[in-house]
């Protein structure tokens, strides 16, 4: 039979305490780095700023969630082919801006909801897909 034998340890002995050190500070590093690449159009809109974008988005049938600060339209295409190319062309710019559409396709229907999960609402980032979206659905 073999023995086991263990050693009592301080708890700034532990290497795994050492490990998760510098754990911890890698992770505040990331968190730093993350948020000085955010882009000044990944903050919150101001008031004055989203009622005026807001309003102009209206325009071309964008609408408010209600209990959330995002956007909404549902766009209709003659058929799914036409629906998944405008979703195919959106998914595209969604990845050059790294901003990412919240949406739903039946058929030809497509929904989106647009909101930015960085600052928890609308900013300058939502308008721009916004616009963009209008601009690809025009084209269709």
């Amino acid at each position: 039979m073999s023995g086991l034998m263990f050693t009592l340890r301080s708890s700034s002995s532990w290497p795994c305490s050492r490990l998760l050190g510098l754990s911890s500070l890698r992770l505040l590093q990331l968190s730093r780095n993350n948020s000085c690449k955010m882009s000044s159009d990944s903050h919150w809109l101001s008031p004055a700023d989203r009622d005026q974008l807001v309003m102009e988005l209206r325009a071309t049938g964008w609408v408010e969630v209600e209990d959330r600060n995002a956007i909404f339209k549902e766009l209709h295409f003659k058929n799914f082919n036409q629906a998944f190319g405008f979703m195919s062309r959106v998914a595209l710019q969604a990845e050059k801006m790294n901003h990412h559409p919240e949406w739903f396709n039946v058929y030809n229907k497509v929904q989106i909801t647009l909101t930015t999960h960085d600052c928890g609402g609308l900013s300058k980032r939502d308008i721009k897909m916004a616009k963009f979206i209008d601009k690809i659905a025009v084209s269709m």
